[in-house]
């Protein structure tokens, strides 16, 4: 058996210590931002503290909670270097996915797991993180940077996180309360999301195209396009399932549009999306004309434009779309539904972008 040659330490190890506390006080004023007066403490303890006594007004509150990833768009961020939006990206996937019931976010805690511990790099990720949640409603009350060398390359890492809602159990949405003549609502997405990167990175290798790259298409480089940050819907879905009457909502991530929408529909109705009512992003066309992907395969992957839909009572159809525009949001009728067997299906033809 070698001896050492010298002492080893936890930081000859590839583990900073000092680092990670370093990076502790530069994320601090991030998540101090994102404060909600129900969180008791700060960041720094073993667990984030969240007083629960505010569910008392509920006549009977169900938590609702998801967790999710950022996946490989944090590759692109990596290789341009900008670390502050991505924090975006995860925060849409999990209150969004946990607003679809109805549910109002409460709190977050994010994982960043990373080869080597780089403060100022940590803190801009949580800086996104923290901005996001302030966006979402929620509050950031806590989380873990973990140091992994020899697993990560030192500028790689990985970036996950899960939340907490609440929801009336007597509002909560979903496929019970779908009917036949609901009409669908479609949200703009502000581009790809958080899905499908693993096929852009694919079409990006094979075809030699560089990340500086300015598309005239696009009006940016083919980089700041593919890291536009994930549009947060929470709080304009939360004010139209207070205002209109909405039965059901879907987040359109992994799997798209008709997988996603065929989450929330019950056995005895279909949706029908029609494509001639909008037109997806020339990003979508244009990593399927640079891949050679199939229609079906962009459409299996991608969103195409929607972000997340709502089916709502048709007569309510009018007032969503205008309420949404109010926010911010661009919606349309995209379709409707009609009785059926629980499929949601996509019919006719984009209209060009």
């Amino acid at each position: 058996m070698t001896e050492p040659t010298k002492p080893i330490s936890y930081a000859s190890a590839g583990v900073d210590i000092e680092a990670a506390d370093r990076a502790v006080a530069l994320m601090r004023s991030w998540v101090e931002k994102t404060r909600r007066p129900e969180v008791v403490g700060g960041i720094g303890g073993f667990a984030g503290l969240f007083d629960a006594s505010a569910l008392r007004d509920y006549r009977r509150p169900l938590l609702a909670t998801t967790t999710d990833g950022v996946g490989t768009k944090v590759a692109i961020a990596q290789a341009l270097d900008k670390h502050d939006t991505i924090g975006f990206d995860l925060v849409g996937m999990l209150v969004d996915d946990l607003v679809v019931c109805g549910a109002q976010p409460l709190f977050l805690t994010d994982y960043i797991a990373c080869g080597k511990l780089q403060p100022e790099r940590i803190s801009l990720i949580v800086k996104g993180i923290a901005e996001a949640c302030v966006v979402a409603g929620c509050s950031l009350v806590g989380g873990e940077t973990a140091e992994h060398p020899g697993l990560l390359e030192p500028h790689e890492y990985d970036v996950a996180g899960a939340t907490t809602g609440v929801v009336e159990a007597d509002e909560v949405l979903g496929p019970d309360r779908v009917r036949p003549g609901d009409v669908a609502i479609a949200m703009a997405s502000s581009g790809l999301h958080s899905n499908g990167y693993s096929l852009v990175r694919a079409v990006l290798r094979q075809t030699g195209r560089r990340l500086d790259e300015h598309v005239d298409d696009l009006g940016r480089t083919l980089g700041e396009e593919l890291l536009e940050p994930t549009r947060i819907y929470a709080k304009d879905c939360l004010a139209l399932a207070e205002r209109v009457e909405v039965h059901a909502m879907a987040h359109i991530t992994g799997g798209g549009l008709a997988a996603n929408a065929a989450r929330v529909l019950p056995s005895n109705v279909d949706l029908v999306l029609d494509r001639s009512t909008w037109a997806p992003p020339r990003i979508f066309t244009l990593l399927g004309e640079w891949g050679a992907v199939e229609d079906a395969e962009l459409e299996r992957t991608f969103n195409m434009g929607v972000g997340m839909l709502a089916l709502v009572a048709d007569e309510h159809a009018d007032a969503a779309v205008g309420l949404l525009a109010d926010r911010g949001i661009h919606a349309w009728v995209a379709g409707k539904v009609q009785p059926g067997e629980g499929s949601a299906v996509l019919a006719g033809s984009y209209e060009r972008s």
